[in-house]
């Protein structure tokens, strides 16, 4: 028997989830409703399905009759996709209405929401599936098999430095993300992956956090700064935004253009807000300490502006180091490039006492470092009993988000911030 679907927000990242369900899953899996504030985005991704896989319309709902589709289509499974803002409403009365839950990343933004999700399992017992994608990358389950071996020893200290570039790193800044009250800022909103593989590969908790954030580069005061004096509100036939290379043209590009451009009538929402704007509250650059429970220090850096995209990290143990290194390519979230698609990833251990050696891995295809695939078969196919566990519930999105939640805090009094007193789980 198929189990049932439905998803609520069907922005960019929601297709990632409704195609799966559809097309790929379809023997397993069925989409029975989606719910949204704008029709218009419905409509799209009903012609999306209808193009691609001959499915038929899937019953749509407006955001005010997210119980009735509930009651109506009887789903088992809710799929939350909204803005990050409304995650936990949903997580929680979806639980409330007798469903599990699979939700985006972050689980929610703030530690009071995420109190209230943390409740509501606990008065409800339903599951919750946060979609860690990149814990299912081949070369992050290698290093999490890596460590857990022992070959470096006990893990004292992490050094993790990601890097978004001018593509993707700016369209942050062109979307619902650049207000902090919607994403919790990019500690939350982005930083959550990279907290999550931190607690997935050392096995342990965040204890204290302190960290910096400043907005240097996007910004119109930024940009003023630096001699800019052509300015605009949002690019798609601007005058002003002609030759400026962080502009993007919402008609150029179908999925944009379906999914935005034709639905701003209903909603008002703009996706191609200049980059160098008034009415941005997030940070651009950001550095974080934090103290886990195993003893273990990370540093961690995130900047948003930089000349190409991936990350470096480095576990210092008792035993060794383990170097790690992957670079990304680039894009525009619903611009139809795979998201985090890498083209460059290496593992790389130093023993105390030995000869440095490259760890060899299967690189896997597809978004997320060759994560996505096999996360959706996880939650939608034939799953196989994972030595790793990288299903990721409640506590682990709770754990992910703290982390950030914390850093923001941190951010704002200058004082460092006891995880603990953020949260009863």
């Amino acid at each position: 028997m198929k189990k049932r679907y439905a998803q609520v927000g069907v922005g960019g990242r929601a297709r990632f989830f409704y195609q799966a369900v559809v097309g790929t899953y379809s023997e397993t899996s069925e989409l029975v409703g989606f719910c949204d504030l704008n029709q218009a985005r419905m409509n799209y991704a009903n012609s999306l399905l209808a193009k691609e896989y001959g499915a038929a319309p899937i019953p749509t709902y407006p955001a005010e009759r997210f119980d009735d589709m509930i009651r109506e289509q009887k789903p088992d499974v809710v799929i939350v996709t909204t803005v990050d803002r409304a995650h936990h409403k949903y997580i929680i009365r979806a639980m409330e209405l007798g469903c599990d839950v699979i939700t985006e990343k972050p689980m929610t933004m703030t530690a009071e929401k995420c109190q209230e999700i943390i409740d509501a399992q606990k008065r409800t017992g339903r599951n919750v599936r946060v979609s860690f994608n990149y814990r299912y990358a081949p070369l992050h389950t290698k290093c999490r098999e890596v460590i857990a071996s022992g070959v470096i020893g006990d893990v004292f200290s992490v050094h993790f430095e990601w890097l978004l570039d001018i593509r993707h790193g700016a369209d942050y800044f062109r979307r619902w993300h650049r207000d902090k009250r919607n994403s919790g800022g990019l500690l939350v909103h982005k930083s959550t992956h990279h907290f999550d593989l931190v607690n997935f590969w050392i096995a342990s908790q965040p204890k204290t956090v302190f960290a910096f954030g400043d907005l240097n580069f996007y910004g119109r005061e930024n940009a003023e700064n630096r001699g800019v004096t052509k300015f605009y509100n949002r690019s798609t036939g601007n005058p002003n935004a002609e030759g400026d290379p962080f502009a993007i043209d919402l008609t150029q590009n179908e999925t944009l253009r379906g999914l935005y451009y034709d639905a701003e009538k209903e909603d008002g929402y703009l996706r191609d807000q200049s980059v160098f704007g008034d009415g941005i509250s997030i940070e651009d650059t950001m550095g974080v300490i934090v103290k886990y429970k195993s003893g273990a220090i990370m540093t961690y850096s995130l900047n948003t502006f930089l000349p190409y995209e991936g990350y470096r990290i480095a576990f210092n143990g008792s035993l060794g180091r383990l170097e790690m290194t992957s670079l990304d390519i680039p894009y525009i979230n619903g611009g139809g490039v795979v998201d985090g698609a890498a083209k460059e990833q290496t593992i790389r251990v130093f023993p105390m006492f030995g000869t440095a050696y490259d760890v060899e891995f299967t690189e896997g295809e597809g978004g997320h470092g060759g994560g996505d695939p096999v996360l959706l078969n996880d939650l939608f196919g034939t799953p196989v009993e994972d030595e790793f566990h990288r299903a990721a519930n409640h506590v682990d999105g709770a754990m992910s988000i703290l982390t950030g939640i914390a850093a923001n805090k941190s951010i704002a009094t200058g004082r460092p911030v006891e995880i603990d007193s953020l949260l009863q789980l």
